[in-house]
């Protein structure tokens, strides 16, 4: 009993990634961003923290009732993708047609995504752009590049997510860890403080620190790729 409790534990750790959608999403309605964000940061960290301790508790076997790739999948999908769209739209950033034709891009090429049985490599990480609009949203939230080079970055990791580019996962990917997970930890704090400043005169040291981990954590994997392993 005591083994099922500690891993249904970790479920409802999952879990609670719907609650804290909820809380990006009204955060979003009311156009605060800075709110939007820190909801989605936290939500991003738990992600980040239930799939190992679901592997510790050994939670397939304790708890099997519950599918708990299913419940991260649709989680994921609310806060790494759907709500960000919304707030990109919504925000004012781009204009005109780009908007619509950009969000409609984003929700839709992910969706597919996600149901694709395909989207992990051998070693753990992803094929194909995982679909983090979160983390590529928040930066254009932080910078305000200009709409048509906005609507070029979304059209491009779009497609890159059907294509067999290696993206890694920065905790289970093993090559490069030591680096890959100081980035996403040092991508996580430059995410909260850009929000925490309520993205209005940011100090650099988070803008760039958020924008240089941004491209590392999208250009490892193809890195990798073209330096394989002996």
């Amino acid at each position: 009993m005591h083994l099922f409790a500690r891993a249904f534990a970790v479920h409802l750790l999952t879990a609670s990634g719907a609650v804290l959608a909820m809380l990006a999403l009204l955060a979003a309605a009311d156009e605060k961003w800075s709110v939007m964000f820190l909801w989605l940061v936290v939500a991003f960290f738990v992600d980040g923290i239930d799939g190992p301790l679901a592997r510790a508790v050994e939670i397939k076997k304790y708890a099997p009732q519950w599918d708990g790739v299913l419940l991260d999948l649709i989680i994921d999908y609310l806060t790494y993708v759907f709500i960000p769209a919304y707030a990109l739209f919504v925000s004012g950033l781009f204009v005109g047609w780009a908007g619509w034709f950009c969000v409609g891009m984003i929700v839709f090429t992910s969706v597919i995504y996600f149901a694709d049985t395909r989207m992990k490599t051998a070693d753990n990480s992803f094929s194909g752009f995982p679909g983090c609009w979160n983390m590529v949203v928040l930066v254009f939230f932080a910078t305000e590049p200009h709409w048509i080079i906005m609507t070029l970055i979304v059209v491009l990791l779009a497609l890159l997510q059907f294509f067999p580019v290696k993206f890694v996962h920065p905790v289970r990917t093993d090559r490069w860890r030591w680096i890959n997970l100081p980035a996403i930890i040092f991508w996580t704090i430059c995410a909260f403080m850009c929000a925490w400043f309520d993205f209005v005169d940011i100090p650099v040291l988070w803008t760039s620190g958020l924008i240089l981990t941004t491209i590392y954590l999208i250009s490892a994997g193809a890195v990798q790729q073209l330096r394989p392993l002996p």
